[in-house]
């Protein structure tokens, strides 16, 4: 489906994990590949310089640096995972939006009923599976948690607290969506039920820059690089397993546990030579060497998917649920959106809850003058 219909689960409350993530698993980004982390997450090392202070209070409500500092250090990991920088100004608006945001769920983890939280744990459970899905086998997965310093256990209690809140929020609203709701957004909107062409290839990449440092490797060190992957390349079309190479030569830590296979992917989500060479092979294939920022490639395709216009009951790609199921979470999102400011606003108000950071407070109040001066039909905090 296109961007612009993409659906966030959660009502736009899962947001610290789904950042995690997308710096931990580049595979289906731009940017490719991730460099491993250490045990030892950047918030611990904050934490153990500058100690915990609780950075906003109220009734029921209490937030500390640390978890303010777990989501951003994700947003900041997933820009860089991009070859992307936050401009400071922006960094401390993200960061006075994401303690909003982790107040807000403690505000509705309070008014939880036990349906709430029957429905946040089997949406935890839906969401665990995708991520497992696209990070392409369990090995992979669990060397991307640990890369951001995160148990399974700790994984599962985040998603099933933001769904949890997300469940809460929307019963507390009223929001509804019927058959015919969902029937006519469906009629009205067609070309974003249009699933575009996609690949599956497994790749071996040999770097030709620092994995740490992303400096550039000398000319005498490109240059071994680029015999070894000539030699690699000639194994490979001489029968060679493709996927037994890829373990043992791939410098991807994202894809050599998995054979070198990433995940299928789109125009537009690979950087530009890679993505046409993958696109313009035939099934079964081994490309040239593919060189791009971040090295050698070689590339086979294993399929080749054409686009198709689905209809209401096919299954949304990269997901469990039906089209239908998809609109009508998509729908109760954007009416969720749409009524949750005040409410949320009166909820910390009669919580009394308090910013007792003076930076975070000040880009607070200056977000709610944004907020207030926005053009009509513009969601707060909108791009």
């Amino acid at each position: 489906m296109k961007n612009k219909m993409k659906l966030i689960f959660s009502a736009a409350m899962i947001f610290g994990t789904c950042s995690v993530f997308a710096a931990a698993n580049p595979s289906s980004t731009n940017a490719m590949p991730a460099m491993a982390g250490t045990s030892t997450t950047p918030s611990d090392a904050m934490t153990a310089l500058f100690g915990d202070p609780v950075i906003a209070k109220g009734t029921g409500v209490e937030v500390k640096q640390s978890s303010l500092d777990e989501v951003v250090m994700g947003i900041k990991s997933a820009a860089a995972a991009r070859n992307q920088t936050i401009p400071p100004q922006q960094l401390l608006a993200i960061e006075s939006q994401m303690l909003n945001r982790l107040i807000q769920i403690q505000l509705l983890l309070q008014k939880s009923t036990d349906a709430d939280k029957a429905a946040g744990q089997a949406k935890a459970v839906e969401q665990i599976s995708n991520l497992l899905a696209r990070a392409g086998s369990q090995a992979v997965f669990d060397r991307q948690l640990k890369a951001v310093g995160m148990t399974p256990e700790e994984l599962r209690t985040k998603i099933t607290q933001e769904a949890t809140a997300t469940a809460t929020l929307t019963r507390l609203l009223g929001v509804t969506v019927t058959d015919a709701d969902v029937t006519n957004f469906f009629t009205e909107h067609p070309t974003d039920f249009e699933v575009p062409e996609t690949v599956h290839v497994r790749h071996i990449l040999l770097l030709t820059m620092d994995p740490v440092t992303h400096a550039p490797l000398t000319a005498d060190q490109v240059a071994a690089k680029r015999k070894q992957i000539d030699d690699i390349l000639k194994r490979a079309r001489a029968g060679e397993d493709f996927a037994v190479l890829a373990a043992q030569y791939s410098e991807d830590p994202g894809s050599k546990d998995n054979g070198g296979e990433l995940p299928p992917f789109g125009h537009g989500e690979m950087v530009p030579q890679f993505e046409a060479a993958a696109f313009s092979m035939k099934t079964n294939t081994i490309s040239d060497v593919v060189t791009t920022d971040y090295g050698f490639h070689i590339i086979k395709l294993l399929d080749k998917t054409p686009a198709k216009q689905l209809t209401l009951s096919d299954k949304v790609p990269s997901s469990g649920m039906t089209v239908a199921d998809y609109v009508k979470n998509t729908l109760i999102q954007q009416r969720t959106e749409k009524l949750a400011p005040g409410y949320l606003a009166g909820l910390e108000k009669a919580a009394n809850v308090q910013l007792l950071d003076p930076v975070l407070k000040a880009a607070a109040a200056a977000l709610a003058v944004a907020a207030t001066n926005a053009p009509a039909g513009m969601p707060a905090g909108s791009p």
